[in-house]
């Protein structure tokens, strides 16, 4: 059995003004001179961790990791009200990483992404291909309007009670249409702070039961803080409510423009959330794409899922 790595502590950090008064939270660990990969938090809105750093052999890796728009160390943070989220889109976290790539000097680099870090760096991938090494994608997304209507209303079949308090938390007279635009209102257009706050318990509430069904499942620590739940929920449902800023299907038509590129798709089978059809499709249409399904994983993944990485990234620490 493959062992993650020890914790390390980055060896470089700071904040990159990419305009518009966004400063990004960005830092480095393991080799310098090492095979440069950029670690791509999920949420949106969760921000990095420094486990982040234990899957890769840092005298083999420069290990880049960012805080996205708005998010962990990131300013302005999603955290006070105020902060508005107009300037925050695919588009603006796409160009974010190659501010950061070109600041950093790197050529190209491995793209690790972990739930909606999936949906980000494959469309990098497509804007930049010729920055891209390969990928190692955990918890697959693709963030299709389907998609985020499956998580928000269709997952409450299996639920029904705790969807049932995820759907009370709006106005009655929205409860049987869109929940991700009632929300996003609540959490974006709200004036009340309070309304703002119970909002993001309520959504926050829900994202912990819908994972509530996977082995070994425990509440999030982090959702206990009411700061960040309010960052977390108001930068999620923003990008769902908008589909991401990208067309429908969008990242799986554009999969030809990832050829050449060879990929590790690893995804829980009860991934409740993120249904295993989501890696399957892609990996039917990208033949780089080597696709494991962990049959006794969720989305947050298992044992047997860590060592997949581990694996994966032994691997493509040969390639330059």
């Amino acid at each position: 059995m493959i062992e993650r790595f020890a914790p390390i502590e980055p060896y470089r950090s700071g904040m990159l003004d990419v305009g518009d008064g966004q400063l990004m939270y960005w830092e480095e660990s393991g080799n310098p001179e090492g095979l440069p990969v950029l670690v791509l938090h999920g949420g949106p809105g969760s921000g990095t961790t420094p486990g982040g750093r234990r899957n890769w052999d840092p005298a083999r890796y420069r290990i880049i990791q960012l805080d996205q728009r708005n998010c962990g160390r990131s300013t302005p943070s999603a955290s006070d009200p105020t902060t508005d989220l107009a300037l925050n889109t695919t588009h603006y976290l796409i160009a974010d990483i190659e501010s950061l790539r070109q600041f950093l000097r790197v050529d190209r680099w491995v793209l690790w992404g972990g739930s909606w870090g999936v949906t980000l760096a494959l469309a990098y991938a497509q804007k930049h291909p010729e920055r891209v090494v390969a990928m190692i994608l955990i918890s697959v997304t693709m963030t299709r309007r389907s998609d985020v209507h499956w998580l928000y209303h269709e997952t409450g079949r299996y639920l029904p009670e705790q969807w049932q308090r995820f759907r009370d938390g709006v106005p009655e007279a929205e409860r049987e249409g869109d929940l991700v635009a009632a929300y996003n209102r609540l959490l974006n257009e709200s004036d009340d702070l309070g309304v703002r706050r119970e909002a993001a318990q309520r959504w926050c509430d829900w994202e912990d039961a819908a994972l509530s069904l996977e082995p070994g499942w425990k509440p999030s620590e982090r959702f206990q803080d009411e700061d960040f739940r309010l960052q977390f929920a108001r930068i999620v449902s923003h990008y769902f409510h908008h589909g991401a800023w990208l067309e429908e299907g969008q990242l799986l038509r554009e999969i030809d423009r990832l050829r050449g590129i060879p990929a590790v798709l690893i995804h829980g089978q009860h991934d409740l959330g993120s249904p295993v059809d989501v890696p399957w499709l892609l990996a039917q249409s990208w033949p780089e794409a080597e696709l494991h399904i962990v049959k006794e994983a969720g989305h947050s993944g298992s044992e047997k899922s860590g060592q997949l990485i581990l694996q994966a990234a032994e691997k493509f620490s040969q390639l330059s």
